[in-house]
């Protein structure tokens, strides 16, 4: 069952374009990887999918509907979006920021509902003994927890991550993206911008290299080859298999 379809997406700053040509599919459960160098624009086409941005061309559909003919409210009722590490701060406690995800689903006032399924997801994501904290009082990994929870509240079909691990401890990685791993197999759909590529082919079924705004390569783990890693990242690397996976092993930049 195809989730998320975008065809044929542009998205311009001015007169500059930044996305190009962009076509995809998501599966329900399915998790996607977008990966690319610094300004490929991974997290422009994150905030195209979640309407933060209007794309110049293309359309978005979830579910077979136009995002163009959805209001915002039922966007955040589809879709939970996780931005960067150090995107806004509000100085809250850890539930009421996990239950601000409710917002689309009420009113200003809370509903027993509301504050149910905030509970809910505060227990699956195991912070409990925080959330009565401050948000600014804990560490990055926790936050990062925090905000996941927050989307996860909405109640979202799908789930958009933009840098899920960056500033994340090598721990805090693998804990924030076990959690991911276990919404998409209760049938969410998930699409993340990420850098490290070994993570992107542990936790991602599909992967879609980004490169100056166009898509060059898409499809299964396999699309992350040498010959790939080398023309996007201008990086010589080998792909071996460890531990039963591939592993990606940087070897030197290529020269100018």
């Amino acid at each position: 069952m195809v989730k998320v379809e975008i065809t044929d997406l542009e998205f311009s700053y001015d007169s500059v374009p930044v996305l190009e040509d962009v076509r995809l599919r998501l599966g329900k459960g399915e998790t996607l990887a977008i990966i690319g160098p610094n300004a490929s624009g991974k997290t422009t086409l994150l905030k195209c999918i979640n309407r933060i941005l209007k794309p110049r061309k293309g359309s978005i559909l979830i579910d077979g509907v136009a995002l163009d003919n959805l209001g915002k409210r039922d966007i955040a009722k589809k879709m939970g979006h996780v931005p960067q590490a150090g995107e806004g701060s509000f100085p809250t406690t850890v539930f009421d920021t996990v239950l601000m995800g409710r917002k689309p689903h009420g009113g200003w006032k809370p509903r027993e509902d509301d504050l149910k399924a905030a509970s809910q997801v505060v227990h699956k994501l195991d912070l409990e003994d925080i959330a009565m904290r401050d948000i600014g009082e804990i560490s990055g990994g926790q936050r990062q927890k925090v905000l996941i929870a927050r989307a996860l509240a909405q109640g979202p079909e799908v789930l958009l991550l933009d840098e899920p691990t960056s500033s994340l401890d090598l721990r805090h990685q693998l804990e924030v993206l076990d959690i991911v791993e276990e919404v998409t197999e209760d049938g969410v759909s998930t699409a993340m911008a990420i850098h490290d590529l070994n993570l992107a082919l542990r936790y991602s079924d599909k992967i879609l290299m980004l490169k100056e705004g166009k898509i060059f390569a898409a499809g299964g783990k396999e699309v992350l080859t040498p010959e790939n890693i080398e023309a996007v990242y201008g990086v010589r690397a080998s792909v071996e298999e460890r531990f039963g996976r591939p592993l990606v092993i940087p070897e030197a930049p290529v020269a100018n």
